[in-house]
């Protein structure tokens, strides 16, 4: 599998266990009795703030993964790797990065690297499109 494939199905992955710990989160408290099934504010802030912090780390790769996943697979479908597989890992990884970075803290230096690693996306997907333009 090449670098850019990998690296869309690792955002895909990663978007999914973002999912999962929501679901296991509400589910404890289902289970324990402090919260019917029904009770669920979907911003997450009704449970607590690790809650909110969780379904915004969530809700921000279900945001931009279209985008991604739209330039990666124009390379792969029209064979232009060569435009992606370098940076394709790295965005990963700096979009791992955000979401762990959101979860452990809201501290002005969390949120400062948090910023900073948005910003590394956004220019590494904004290089992928204007490799993929030829221009």
């Amino acid at each position: 599998m090449s670098p850019s494939a990998t690296a869309l199905v690792g955002f895909a992955a990663w978007t999914l266990f973002l999912v999962l710990m929501i679901g296991l989160y509400r589910a404890s408290l289902v289970l324990t009795g402090k919260r019917a099934s029904n009770q669920f504010d979907p911003g997450g802030a009704d449970v607590g703030e690790f809650s909110r912090r969780l379904c915004r780390a969530h809700a921000n790769c279900y945001e931009n993964l279209p985008v991604f996943g739209g330039l990666i697979a124009v390379a792969l479908v029209t064979g232009q790797q060569h435009a992606t597989d370098g940076l394709a890992l790295w965005f990963l990884g700096a979009r791992i990065g955000q979401s762990i970075v959101h979860l452990a803290s809201t501290s002005s230096m969390a949120v400062n690297v948090r910023f900073a690693l948005y910003l590394v996306q956004w220019m590494i997907m904004a290089l992928m499109a204007f490799r993929l333009l030829g221009a």
